[in-house]
């Protein structure tokens, strides 16, 4: 993607809230939506022929690894009118991108190429694709890290990505149990390396520090378990059950309670 330009790549109109998914440049974010918000404001004021604030609440902003998360950052988006129950389908809304994706009507601010190009060189091929992932996600359920990051809360990305965008903004770096940490502590712990623990063979020995991954990983705000499941090569579900089943075992297990304190410890 090309650096220091703006790019809309996808919005979504709901009835009190918009979603963008927006690449910024050399202008600082702030400053672009308050441009936005003056600007709908005044047009929404004149339109009513009333003043004062149109906007309730300061605007919430997310930094995402475009590279690992953009795809799914544009389903997710599409898609949420209806997760709002809004609509059956996301062909029925009007009011997002979705529809300028499909070729119906152009937006001469909204750049659709890069997101297409990643389906198919030929573009009648691509949004056949495109469309095709997007209705794949139809039925996902509402997903914390598109709304709260995996990283301090304004990060969606893996750890050095994270690092790196707050070292650029000449940020300090806030030392919290990383997902590295974990599973390295983990392996470690049992005595495995992580491509075991990612491995598709079926081993019951893994289960046990897979499972225990999975719930320090739970239990901590600032980590999911999509990055883990990611990292692992394992299916969500799967990790997040683990994790409920080996909860319910530490209440009469003492021995392996002691086991996870031990690892938190270090963590």
């Amino acid at each position: 993607m090309e650096r220091y330009k703006h790019r809309l790549h996808a919005y979504c109109l709901m009835t009190n809230h918009v979603h963008l998914a927006m690449q910024v440049g050399e202008v600082p974010l702030s400053r672009i939506i308050q441009n936005i918000s003056f600007r709908y404001a005044c047009y929404m004021n004149r339109r009513r022929q009333q003043v004062g604030h149109l906007f309730q609440g300061r605007y919430k902003a997310l930094l995402i690894d475009a590279d690992s998360y953009l795809l799914e950052l544009v389903r997710y988006i599409h898609n949420n009118p209806v997760r709002a129950g809004l609509v059956t389908s996301p062909d029925q809304y009007p009011w997002s991108s979705h529809a300028v994706y499909l070729g119906n009507g152009t937006v001469p601010w909204l750049a659709t190429d890069w997101v297409l190009s990643q389906f198919a060189e030929q573009k009648q091929r691509a949004v056949a694709l495109y469309h095709d992932f997007v209705m794949q996600g139809k039925d996902d359920a509402y997903q914390k890290d598109f709304h709260q990051g995996t990283i301090e809360g304004r990060i969606l990305g893996e750890d050095r990505f994270a690092e790196d965008a707050l070292v650029k903004a000449s940020q300090k770096v806030v030392r919290q149990a990383t997902l590295d940490r974990v599973l390295q502590v983990v392996c470690e712990q049992y005595k495995v390396c992580q491509a075991d623990l990612a491995s598709s063979a079926r081993q019951r020995r893994m289960s046990e520090p897979r499972a225990i991954a999975a719930l320090i990983v739970r239990e901590a705000e600032h980590l999911s378990l999509t990055s883990l499941a990611r990292r692992l090569s394992r299916d969500l579900s799967g990790l997040s059950q683990a994790a409920s089943r080996l909860d319910k075992r530490l209440k009469t297990d003492t021995g392996l309670t002691e086991k996870i304190e031990a690892i938190k410890e270090r963590i």
